[in-house]
């Protein structure tokens, strides 16, 4: 009989537009049993996008999420953040209420072995930023791998990049990480661009946001419309896609995407491609495929799924 219980899940992120919304939809199904907010630097600096998660988590009403903050900068240092698509404070576009949710006392990487150790059954770590915290658990907690479900991530692409020609934002900001995840050994499911260009914020979805009403879909709008800027000016898209929600989405319905078992790697040291995910669909290295890479949305579903939790998340 199938296990029709929440899945545990920690969501590790660097919010960001985007993130604000998977951790909506995280927050709002049932499906999802959301344990913690951790926080990377990504989008934003480390103390922006904690602040962002603690705002985000005040506007939904979610109380007893716990948020950690964590990783402030890449394995091997420095830091490349993203103002160009998320604005100066990382989630511009619409004032956010002044955080009532508590910054746990502990790091993000501690309290992700915390609720590892006590969980009463494996977790999934949703994985939406910069792969450093992930990383570093795995690193320093390996006795705990066998009480992580799976790793599914936003990040990399079979394709083409959005930072460099062939390197996707999240892996690029630290690659050493995002390749220590996919050397891990535990069940992996990557949500790269190939899938999340696919998650389009049309006319359509703003109508639809706009008729569920109340602070929280207008907030949700106000945020889309600056990002659908933000990606008119730098990449000629009027029409934004909202990467993140797509890895919780997949965790809620794995039908949302259809996914090809490949190999993939990180590039680490190429002069015009550091950062980018190399996926063998067609495996003519020989290498034994390490995860599962969502390739097609059902865009019709998944915005069901988005629009759903706000509409929830607003009563």
């Amino acid at each position: 009989m199938a296990d029709l219980r929440a899945v545990p899940v920690i969501l590790d992120c660097d919010p960001g537009h985007d993130d604000m919304f998977a951790i909506l939809l995280a927050a709002a199904h049932p499906r999802v049993e959301l344990l913690a907010v951790t926080t990377v630097a990504g989008n934003g600096p480390l103390e922006a996008v904690t602040e962002n998660a603690r705002r985000i988590c005040t506007l939904a009403g979610l109380d007893g999420v716990t948020v950690a903050a964590g990783a402030d900068r890449a394995l091997r240092g420095g830091q490349r953040t993203a103002p160009d698509i998320h604005g100066e404070s990382a989630l511009d576009g619409a004032d956010l209420p002044e955080p009532a949710v508590p910054l746990a006392e502990d790091g993000a990487v501690a309290v992700m072995a915390r609720l590892l150790e006590k969980a009463d059954r494996p977790v999934t770590i949703a994985a939406t930023g910069p792969l450093t915290n992930v990383a570093t658990l795995l690193d320093r907690r390996p006795d705990l791998t066998q009480r992580i479900e799976r790793i599914v991530f936003m990040g990399g692409a079979a394709g083409r990049g959005n930072t460099r020609p062939l390197a996707e934002f999240n892996v690029y900001v630290d690659p050493e990480a995002a390749d220590r995840v996919l050397r891990c050994g535990l069940p992996l499911l990557m949500c790269g661009l190939d899938v999340t260009h696919q998650a389009l914020a049309t006319p359509e979805v703003f109508e639809r946001l706009r008729a569920i009403g109340g602070t929280l879909p207008a907030t949700c709008e106000g945020l889309l419309r600056f990002f659908a800027r933000a990606y008119d000016e730098v990449y000629g898209m009027p029409d934004p896609p909202v990467h993140d929600p797509v890895a919780i989405a997949a965790i809620i319905e794995p039908g949302v995407v259809t996914t090809v078992e490949a190999p993939v790697a990180v590039e680490l040291d190429g002069t015009h491609t550091r950062g980018a995910t190399v996926v063998d669909l067609h495996r003519v290295t020989g290498a034994a495929p390490n995860a599962r890479v969502a390739m097609h949305l059902d865009a019709e579903r998944f915005w069901d799924l988005m629009l759903d939790a706000i509409r929830t998340l607003s009563r």
